[in-house]
């Protein structure tokens, strides 16, 4: 297997592996303890559209929708990059989905005895779990060459999470009013500093 590509592998199964109890924690915390979740499709779409990426990385890792051969060789700078972005994002989206604690849940909600995280990631950024995703999707796209899910990042993912960036915020400043105006003042929407 092409060196790249086995790196590929064994960070997504590690990095799945730490998100593992974060979701499965999620997942019951959702089902259990909501105070409000709105009615919309990017509650499962986005996550749905991320599985469909994730399947097609896989397949991409055994060279099924790549290029290959001479272009592997004439793109290994970005191959390499890819593989930097991956590993590097991978590992943050992991430390967002810790930092939330109980506060984690799978879907948009707000769940009783919610709080508004500030500090850590959070000081810097609201929904660094979406843009995380989103850029190590892309990272894993461009080591693998991967002409499936690229385009797939690109043209659905990142805009998809953006929107259910934005639903969540609407429904944090309904919740958390002032404190949360507050905070929207001192971080990012997705990137550092920036909305």
């Amino acid at each position: 297997m092409d060196p790249i590509n086995l790196l590929v592998a064994i960070n997504l199964f590690i990095s799945m592996s730490a998100n593992f109890s974060g979701a499965k924690k999620g997942l019951k915390t959702s089902i259990t303890k909501v105070v409000e979740r709105p009615a919309t499709f990017l509650q499962k779409f986005p996550p749905n559209v991320a599985a469909l990426i994730l399947i097609l990385t896989i397949f991409s890792i055994f060279k099924i929708g790549t290029f290959g051969g001479d272009i592997e060789t004439r793109f290994a700078n970005v191959r390499i990059i890819g593989l930097i972005i991956f590993v590097i994002f991978s590992w943050v989206q992991v430390w967002a989905y810790k930092s939330l604690g109980k506060d984690y849940a799978q879907d948009i909600v707000i769940l009783k005895e919610h709080q508004l995280h500030t500090t850590g990631i959070y000081k810097f950024i609201r929904h660094p779990q979406y843009i995380s995703q989103v850029l190590s999707d892309l990272g894993a796209g461009l080591a693998l060459l991967s002409y499936t899910v690229v385009p797939i990042v690109i043209l659905f993912e990142l805009p998809l999470f953006i929107m259910r960036a934005s639903v969540e915020d609407k429904l944090l400043q309904k919740y958390f009013g002032e404190k949360f105006t507050a905070y929207k003042k001192q971080s990012g929407f997705i990137i550092p500093f920036i909305g």
